[in-house]
């Protein structure tokens, strides 16, 4: 299997991609409660981005609209996170993969990486996703976020792959965004 890279793998058409600025960390968790009530049970969701980027902020936004009431925090040493939705949650349970610690793809097998990738019983978010390149899922959203300032980041989704799945799903993600920059004062970009 040749190795694959979330961040420049793109199946079939161009994906489409969408574009988000975020103004500061509390505008990044609203979009991370607005994707959180657009994703289902068996969504995966790869955040890349620099150390410091906001993966962990958004996770939080996503942990918030999903009603969990455990403290959330980035699993860099535990590596996996699991988190049971609250009730009325759109979704069933969070699964948080952080695989910055991963020394190698042979160690996704301890932690139980296919099946967490596989789960239709929650949602799995998966931050440093290039760490297991190699083993990335079929299907996934893509999440790079990026600093363009000293709180301000671009995030940037595209749908892997480009199918009629992604397609009016990622029309609702779109709306659901403008929604939230409406109200923080953000813009989308394209």
């Amino acid at each position: 299997m040749r190795p694959r890279d979330p961040t420049t793998v793109r199946r079939g058409v161009t994906a489409p991609t969408l574009n988000v600025i975020s103004e500061n960390p509390a505008h990044t968790a609203a979009l991370g409660a607005a994707l959180a009530d657009w994703l289902r049970d068996g969504d995966v969701v790869l955040l890349h981005g620099d150390l410091g980027a906001g993966k962990t902020t958004l996770v939080k936004g996503i942990a918030a609209a999903l009603r969990v009431i455990d403290v959330v925090s980035s699993p860099s040493f535990a590596l996996v996170n699991e988190y049971d939705g609250g009730l009325l949650a759109p979704v069933t349970k969070l699964y948080h993969l952080d695989l910055y610690r991963l020394q190698g793809v042979d160690e996704l097998a301890s932690i139980g990486y296919e099946d967490y990738i596989s789960r239709m019983d929650g949602v799995t978010v998966i931050e440093w996703p290039e760490r297991a390149s190699g083993s990335l899922p079929e299907r996934y959203l893509l999440v790079e976020i990026t600093a363009i300032g000293e709180d301000r980041r671009q995030l940037r989704m595209a749908p892997s792959p480009n199918d009629e799945t992604w397609s009016p799903r990622f029309a609702d993600l779109r709306r659901r965004f403008d929604a939230v920059n409406a109200a923080n004062g953000g813009h989308q970009g394209q």
